[in-house]
């Protein structure tokens, strides 16, 4: 095949079988979030069971994926959530977006239902898929799984995989990536996603893109020269210096500064040991413990932000990569856990079981809730860490989630949407990520539409509709792109519509509007949107938890109180 011939990859796993099938035109201006939000609708019965025949699995590289620009070669993960039962993109870094753009792999569609139990390897290269019987790798982490792939397919490969979280179906379980150093770190977590790889059968997916090359650019002058003031913009943005020395720990200071850090279950927003597990600690224990701790890591080739880290133990052995903020505020300060080693370990449990750190940090912090542990137990947590991969009644209760833990032990305070857990920004204290919470067709995430960087008063009610419909266009717009997160300081700092500029570079499309990012990101809400209503949503499932509305927060004693029919009306008029 040639480098320059991209298609369609459709794998079903019942007769093992690949089709190589031209792009529809209808998906031809869609990548990452985006293009998994058509195929989706065109594809998949929203009503399906998730872990049945009838649901997909979806691999799509963003649309600007491909090139190593800077922060943006991620890969999005998609199906109908086996978590919250509508639509999921979850997205990581790693390498499996880059590689899948230089074998011509426009979207991977994983179909259908294995006829057998077990599970495989896919083998997927230029000369076309290969099934390898996984036996020898069931039941093991990811951590000892990806070198023994390493080792048979070669350095050279990506690879996607699932642990033994995925295996059991748990509906916390991701879906992990080999990032440039090889470790299995990268997680496209949220959503289940892992539980659904594991229903097709799936252990890992190998790309193997020996023969392959970069996809062509139309106008390679003007992309280069796009390209050359977008990162130019990344490198001087003042945020991009902050993340390469602190990482996304250097929340929890900002965050705990405005009541917001999700301590003890959500009873409190503010840690009073935040000094313990801030970001400043974490690079001072990183620089003080030396090699091979690294307090700004690359995830991806090409990224110049480097927001990653490795973190080591007094040992001198890595004890996790990376320890991002998500994880810090959910298991550390709500579990009440002021350790880093600690919260790193937790984390390696996760990341190792193929779990989101995110999901099993709330579902243990409404287990200490229900006095499964006790607050500030990390060894006990830990001990349920290994529940969960034991598979035992309690483990499997956890490993599916916040909700379901709630569920079994009668707790009210489960701070879900739609079934899925909030990540570390308490929504009555930063109430416009609040509504991003509630009205995301994605469940709770913050990536969909963290607000806590605007010039506002987070605590006022008013306004914050607005300010999340416009976050959550331009984060599912990046989400399309196949733009990390942090990304977006430099996009929106390169003056002259640079995104613009890229796009009609990279595709020759002369027909782009100047807003295009906010013109992806409505097109993709409003086809998850209409995914979820025919899957049976309402606005009912628009909200946080009632709790919530009634609950005060310490230290500001707020309530979400943002009005029920702004939050109905905040997509009015894309439908």
């Amino acid at each position: 095949m040639s480098e320059h011939q991209t298609r369609v990859w459709r794998v079903n796993v019942r007769n093992q079988t690949l089709e190589l099938e031209p792009v529809p035109e209808t998906w031809q201006r869609l990548g990452g979030r985006g293009l998994l939000a058509r195929i989706l609708l065109d594809e998949v019965d929203p009503t399906c069971d998730p872990l049945g025949p009838g649901n997909k699995l979806i691999f799509a590289p963003g649309l600007l994926v491909g090139h190593m620009l800077s922060s943006t070669d991620r890969i999005s993960v998609g199906g109908k959530s086996p978590l919250t039962g509508g639509i999921k993109e979850s997205n990581a870094g790693g390498r499996t977006g880059l590689h899948m753009t230089h074998m011509g792999i426009y979207a991977l569609i994983i179909e259908d239902l294995p006829e057998e139990d077990g599970f495989w390897v896919l083998h997927l290269s230029l000369d076309g898929p290969k099934w390898e019987k996984a036996d020898g790798l069931v039941s093991l982490g990811v951590y000892e799984t990806a070198p023994k792939l390493l080792e048979k397919y070669g350095d050279k490969v990506a690879i996607a995989l699932i642990g033994p979280g995925g295996e059991m179906r748990l509906k916390s379980a991701g879906v992990q990536n080999i990032d440039k150093d090889r470790v299995p770190s990268r997680i496209a977590a949220r959503g289940g996603l892992g539980a659904l790889m594991g229903s097709k059968g799936l252990k890992a997916i190998v790309f193997d893109h020996a023969g392959g090359g970069k996809p062509p650019i139309a106008r390679p002058e003007a992309f280069k020269a796009a390209q050359k003031d977008y990162t130019k913009a990344v490198l001087e943005h003042p945020q991009s210096a902050t993340y390469r020395d602190y990482g996304t720990a250097a929340m929890a200071h900002m965050s705990d500064g405005f009541g917001a850090l999700p301590t003890r279950n959500f009873s409190d927003g503010q840690f009073e040991n935040v000094d313990d597990i801030s970001g400043e600690t974490l690079r001072d224990f990183i620089l003080t413990r030396g090699k091979p701790g690294d307090p700004s890591h690359a995830c991806m080739a090409g990224c110049t932000i480097k927001c990653s880290n490795i973190f080591a133990g007094e040992d001198g052995r890595i004890i996790v990569s990376p320890l991002e903020y998500e994880t810090i505020g959910l298991m550390g300060s709500n579990l009440g856990i002021s350790s880093l080693d600690m919260v790193g370990r937790l984390n390696w449990e996760a990341n190792d079981l193929g779990l989101d750190s995110i999901e099993v940090g709330a579902a243990l912090g409404v287990a200490a809730e229900a006095g499964l542990l006790e607050f500030g137990d990390g060894e006990t947590a830990l001990r349920l860490m290994g529940e969960i991969r034991a598979g035992t009644e309690v483990g499997r209760v956890l490993g599916d989630g916040a909700a379901a833990t709630g569920e079994m032990y009668n707790i009210e305070r489960v701070p879900v949407v739609k079934r899925q857990a909030m990540s570390a920004y308490e929504p009555r204290a930063i109430k416009g990520t609040g509504v991003t919470y509630a009205t995301t067709p994605q469940g709770a995430d913050h990536t969909c539409g963290l607000t806590i960087r605007a010039k506002i008063d987070h605590l006022d009610p008013q306004g914050q509709v607005d300010l999340s419909r416009t976050t959550q266009y331009n984060m599912a717009g990046y989400d399309t792109l196949g733009a990390c997160i942090f990304a977006g300081f430099g996009y929106a700092a390169t003056p002259d519509g640079v995104i613009q500029r890229l796009l009609s570079a990279r595709y020759g499309w002369d027909d782009l509007p100047d807003n295009i990012l906010q013109e992806l990101g409505k097109q993709t809400i409003r086809m998850e949107r209409e995914f979820n209503c025919r899957a049976g949503f309402t606005a009912k499932d628009d909200r946080l938890p009632e709790w919530m509305t009634r609950e005060p927060l310490p230290p500001h004693n707020s309530v979400f109180d943002v009005p029920e029919e702004e939050l109905d009306r905040i997509f009015e008029g894309i439908e």
